[in-house]
């Protein structure tokens, strides 16, 4: 397997004033799984098809394995990509579509069999060999996409939004089939996707893009629980992070208020050490499932009482999503809390915040100012 790192990579089509990808950096180790995460038409396509050779580079330097390989044709890269449309051949059958690309590089034929029969059987297609692709179902033909690249054991593996096509089942399926085999081949893989639940699952490592710049790299539950700014902490995470207007004031014990609207609620000036350069106004982010009902409340939490109107109630089956409002604050305020929770629209009650696990950002710049 190999290491990739992209070096201030940058990518502006002809005729485009703005850049498609904009200094990208970001070093994928070997046998790492990065997945670029980011809403569609972000960059992380153009940044694969960069990787893959498809795409040629603006400016910067593209390295796999120490060697510059800007100018490589895409061919002799050793890379292996697997797109969105399974791209396999109709009048081909399955052991045909897993071979062609050895017979094209001139492999014997032994090798070849050799690897077909062992691909297959790592990915449950020895049943299928004789089938063409018409006579497989969508995860079937999936796996065949999958087996072409894997049968040729390339330095590195590229995922293009693979599981896109598939139904939702399917999709879960086949999601941790890939992260098996990715523990099995021990591959340096780098996967594209726009859907957030397959880069918590199966990412070692999650790379969030914006407007074609690398917003955040991190193991994805420190991405989660610590976003580096407010896109993040709203793009990941369903439903997304709280994000209310909020103010910061020291009252006469030079204790600190964190004021929501009309509610106001003591904030540990610990956690700030330079509390005097925090500006007044700033963004509260707390995630729905930090937010409690008195009777529920962990024994971890450092709580924070505060009162709101119920606008909305989504009972799930496993949880109840609570949508409120504060009073004088014109945004909604989503809580995840137990699946028996009792709570009617229009009522008023009382949460409880887990200050532990809150976060403040700047408005202005958007960046995280509380890390912990």
């Amino acid at each position: 397997m190999a290491v990739v790192s992209l070096e201030n990579v940058t990518k502006v089509y002809h005729g485009s004033h703005e850049a498609a990808a904009k200094d990208v950096s970001f070093r994928v180790e070997d046998g790492d799984f990065m997945v670029l995460l980011g809403p569609s038409g972000c960059g992380k396509s153009t940044i694969l098809r960069m990787i893959a050779g498809l795409e040629s580079i603006t400016s910067g330097i593209l390295r796999i394995d120490d060697q510059v390989i800007n100018h490589v044709p895409a061919k002799d890269r050793d890379i292996a990509m697997v797109f969105q449309s399974y791209a396999l051949y109709p009048h081909m059958k399955v052991w045909d579509n897993l071979a062609f690309g050895l017979k094209r590089r001139g492999f014997k034929k032994e090798e070849i069999h050799r690897r077909v029969v062992q691909v297959a059987e790592i990915l449950g297609l020895t049943p299928y060999l004789n089938r063409k692709p018409y006579a497989l179902s969508g995860g079937q033909r999936q796996r065949v996409a999958l087996g072409r690249a894997i049968v040729r054991d390339p330095k590195v593996f590229l995922f293009d939004e693979p599981l896109s096509n598939l139904d939702a089942a399917l999709r879960v399926s086949t999601r941790n089939e890939l992260v098996s085999l990715h523990q099995r081949l021990g591959a340096t893989v780098i996967y594209v996707t726009h859907d957030q639940v397959e880069a918590m699952t199966m990412g070692t490592r999650i790379c969030i893009i914006n407007e074609g710049r690398v917003v955040q790299i991190g193991p994805p539950m420190d991405v989660y629980r610590r976003p580096a700014n407010t896109f993040v902490a709203g793009f990941l995470g369903s439903p997304p992070m709280n994000l209310l207007k909020a103010r910061l004031e020291r009252n006469p014990g030079n204790k600190l208020l964190l004021k929501l609207g009309k509610q106001a609620v003591l904030f540990p000036v610990e956690w700030l050490p330079n509390a005097e350069e925090v500006p007044q106004e700033i963004v509260f982010g707390i995630r729905p499932e930090d937010i409690f009902l008195p009777a529920s409340l962990p024994s971890y939490a450092i709580p924070a009482e505060v009162e709101m109107e119920v606008m909305a109630v989504e009972t799930l089956g496993a949880e109840t999503v609570l949508i409120m409002k504060i009073d004088d604050l014109d945004q909604k305020f989503t809580a995840r809390v137990g699946r028996d929770a009792k709570a009617h629209r229009g009522e008023r009650i009382k949460i409880i915040l887990d200050l532990s696990s809150a976060l403040l950002f700047d408005p202005e710049t958007t960046q995280v100012i509380i890390k912990r």
